[in-house]
């Protein structure tokens, strides 16, 4: 039996791919949907400072290198899927990556349970850590037999599981604020996500990173 608030995440996932698909044929979604992501991760974050940290000028310090960060995530996002077929094709690849391992990871751990991960989050479990990377190699057999870029299979294969290890680690980092913030969510605009950055912390992480070792390792 699936619980609300699955059945919540699910459906708003199911909104996001729609609009995912959108932002990939209309650029004029895609400038809109970054700016709103942007504009929102960032007043999130900055809620999240407020409480846990009273000192103004860490508070800024933490932050300005957050809006650079979000900055450089949104070129590199809208720079990826302006500029070649191959180029958006990986960075969906990279997404859907960061996307099934957080699907994944939820499912497993609300079905096997089990050891928790860390006590950063309770939430997380071991089985949830591995439904993450199994899920996350689906994406990874669906590539290789749609798309033929003459990359050996192994390289592909490291490169998926670090990136849903780094997904993971975006999560426990977020985590780990709310945490100290003493809340849930960092919002509640996305039903059964709570916030942008609930539901885009492991992306936010993954797809950068995920990007510099693809080149790195073709």
């Amino acid at each position: 039996m699936i619980d609300g608030n699955l059945k919540k995440r699910l459906i708003t996932s199911i909104i996001l791919f729609t609009i995912l698909a959108l932002l990939l044929n209309y650029n004029f979604i895609l400038i809109y949907c970054i700016i709103l992501f942007g504009t929102i991760s960032i007043l999130e974050f900055t809620n999240l400072l407020k409480k846990i940290n009273s000192n103004i000028v860490l508070k800024f310090l933490y932050v300005s290198i957050f809006i650079v960060y979000i900055l450089y995530f949104s070129l590199l996002i809208f720079y990826n899927l302006n500029h070649g077929k191959e180029i958006k094709v990986i960075t969906v690849f990279i997404l859907l990556i960061c996307i099934f391992s957080d699907i994944g990871g939820l499912i497993f751990g609300k079905t096997f349970k089990g050891p928790k991960l860390t006590s950063i989050s309770p939430n997380k479990t071991i089985s949830g850590s591995a439904g993450s990377i199994i899920s996350s190699l689906i994406i990874l057999f669906i590539f290789v037999n749609l798309y033929d870029y003459g990359i050996p299979f192994y390289k592909l294969f490291i490169l998926t599981v670090s990136i849903s290890l780094l997904s993971q680690a975006g999560d426990i980092l977020f985590s780990y604020l709310k945490r100290k913030a003493k809340v849930k969510d960092t919002g509640n605009l996305l039903p059964g996500h709570g916030g942008v950055l609930d539901r885009f912390d492991g992306i936010l992480i993954g797809l950068p990173i995920g990007n510099e070792l693809f080149y790195f390792l073709i």
